[in-house]
């Protein structure tokens, strides 16, 4: 008993990762949590992040002292064959120095290297803002591609119907043979459909795997949630441009980027100060050091049109950083606007199918099958309103659809993810 007991815990084990491969993909939460994991793009921001981070002690560092060792006279005016020990020479001379940038040039460095770690740091967060919407996105399109197929074999399911109520009242004589051949026609054009629909899932698939950074063959469950949409309220424009303007990854990048400018534009015009470099020396003569020498060299900044130049050189790219942020602010915005009146639209629309367009349709079939089974209608417009309904149910999956889709880019613009 016991050995069966252990059998089933070892057996319950080596199952466990495949039934984890198995419900992956049916929760999108699951599959953010995976992609953060194991994404490769993802990982790749993230340590040069940490690089930019690092930088920013070394950029406000001084740099390493110099030791300088002169040996001189080394034969002694003659005296003796040259030598290399410090000890028999004429003297030796041990200088040490070190540079001294000018007051604030260090800071302005460090500063730099702050604002472009932040902007490396948001670059990493606009990453996976990216990498999660398009999992999402993807994890949409399968579910409505799933329900898409789950329709189309129900409509194949109501032709075949229809053709054993066509073959019924043909071998009565109350049909024509036309009738059976046109819904056989009709159930081989629904077969082709249904199988571009499974060769896109497939496609789909392959994607999603991807982005999540596994093999492209590897099976993942079918998509069983959605992120819930937001109210009316929740979609007005001018709350959503605030947050835009607050939250978005690539403005504020480009506003760390100005900042990095700014600073940089600083950094060139202290470039007029010169830099100092302090030094003292030792001098042994023999075994004792006997002198002491102090040292102050300064480098004189006559070069002016090279630093007039690299001072334009910071002012323009400073304009240009600004540009660049005022353009993707602008950019943006129309973006936020654009998506958010095309989701107004497709709720417009979904609404207008639901609650009007699909009753009516659906009405309108089931008075034709009566007509039809009578006697009273042709089967062409039993045909017809059968793919009026059918038509009418797709139309509405594509609403909804095209509103998450438009609602995940809206989020993906104002840089939330989950």
């Amino acid at each position: 008993m016991r050995l069966l007991r252990h059998l089933l815990t070892a057996a319950m084990v080596l199952l466990l990762p495949a039934a984890h491969a198995a419900e992956l993909g049916s929760q999108l939460q699951g599959l953010l949590d995976h992609a953060r994991q194991h994404s490769a793009d993802y990982a790749a921001m993230r340590y040069e992040s940490a690089a930019a981070e690092a930088r920013i002690a070394a950029a406000g560092a001084l740099p390493d002292p110099k030791l300088q060792v002169e040996l001189r006279d080394l034969t002694r005016m003659g005296e003796q064959s040259a030598t290399l020990d410090p000890s028999r020479v004429g003297s030796t001379r041990y200088l040490l120095m070190q540079d001294l940038p000018w007051y604030g040039k260090r800071g302005l460095r460090s500063d730099i290297a702050g604002s472009e770690a932040r902007a490396a740091s948001l670059q990493q967060r606009g990453s996976w803002v990216d990498l999660s919407a398009a999992i999402r996105q993807t994890h949409i399109q399968r579910y409505f591609l799933a329900r898409n197929l789950q329709l189309s074999r129900e409509v194949l399911d109501t032709l075949r119907r229809l053709e054993q109520i066509a073959q019924t009242r043909y071998a009565s004589g109350l049909a024509m043979q036309q009738d059976v051949l046109r819904s056989q026609l009709e159930q081989t054009a629904m077969r082709n459909d249904i199988v571009m629909l499974e060769g896109e899932a497939l496609t789909l698939q392959t994607r999603l795997n991807a982005l999540l950074g596994r093999s492209p063959d590897e099976a993942l469950a079918d998509a069983q949630d959605l992120p819930a949409l937001p109210t009316p309220a929740g979609r007005q424009f001018a709350d959503l441009a605030r947050r835009l303007a607050d939250s978005n990854p690539q403005i504020q990048t480009e506003a760390a980027r100005v900042q990095a400018a700014e600073q940089r534009r600083a950094l060139a015009y202290r470039e007029r100060y010169p830099d100092f470099t302090l030094g003292v020396a030792p001098i042994q003569t023999r075994n004792a050091i006997r002198e002491w020498e102090l040292m102050l060299q300064m480098n004189i900044p006559l070069q002016q049109g090279a630093r007039r130049g690299q001072e334009r050189e910071a002012t323009a790219m400073q304009a240009a950083a600004q540009s660049r942020q005022e353009a993707a602010a602008q950019r943006l915005g129309g973006e936020l606007a654009a998506s958010l009146t095309a989701m107004e639209v497709s709720a417009r629309i979904e609404r207008e199918l639901g609650s009007s367009l699909l009753p009516q349709a659906e009405l309108s079939y089931r008075s034709a099958l009566a007509a039809y089974e009578n006697g009273k209608l042709d089967f062409a417009t039993l045909l017809e309103a059968q793919r009026q309904i059918s038509q009418t149910r797709i139309g509405l999956l594509k609403a909804q659809a095209d509103q998450q889709m438009r609602w995940t880019e809206i989020t993906r613009m104002l840089g939330e993810a989950p």
